[in-house]
């Protein structure tokens, strides 16, 4: 019995270094992604107003990717409501493939933000390579923290780490609030 219960703190450990893993604080790249009616957009202007926000790349033909922003649309406006998160949902289907994203997103009904990396700039300058991969910045854009693949529940870790970094973000700005 004594390692059966090892055994099982021994996965949940796993499971977790798996779920958030934290990241050098570094900005988002710069590079030009799309819209999904065709229109170029400069990463260099995604902002949220000193609130985090979530990056997550996904394509159409991904299962859990699909299973985690669905999961995340469900919980999106209570989110933004606490918090004032921003989600940007970045698809790497291919200049082939991407044609399908607008149709599905419209099918899905998702309430943020989506746009199309079908030239992988994106993906290759945060060393993307396995979907969906997420990542968190804080309120100055830094990416804070990282998690690959998806699990039923992840969702609810994410978004413990979102209140943490809005927690610790509001303790940076209180003393510059105080001295002035």
């Amino acid at each position: 019995m004594r390692t059966l219960s090892t055994l099982v703190l021994m996965l949940v450990v796993l499971v977790q270094a798996g779920v958030s893993q934290s990241t050098p604080a570094t900005s988002l790249p710069v590079v030009k992604v799309k819209t999904p009616d065709g229109k170029s957009v400069s990463t260099a202007s995604i902002s949220n107003d000193g609130k985090p926000i979530i990056v997550n790349f996904w394509a159409t033909w991904c299962s859990p990717c699909k299973q985690e922003l669905n999961a995340i649309a469900t919980m999106y406006e209570e989110w933004q409501n606490e918090t004032g998160v921003k989600l940007i949902a970045v698809s790497i289907d291919d200049a082939r493939n991407s044609p399908k994203v607008a149709p599905f997103i419209r099918g899905r009904n998702w309430p943020f933000e989506v746009y199309i990396d079908e030239n992988s700039d994106l993906k290759r300058a945060l060393n993307v390579n396995e979907i969906p991969h997420t990542f968190i910045l804080n309120g100055k854009g830094e990416i804070v923290s990282q998690h690959k693949s998806y699990a039923p529940g992840d969702e609810f870790a994410m978004f413990e780490e979102i209140k943490k970094i809005v927690a610790e973000d509001a303790q940076h700005k209180a003393p510059e609030s105080q001295s002035k």
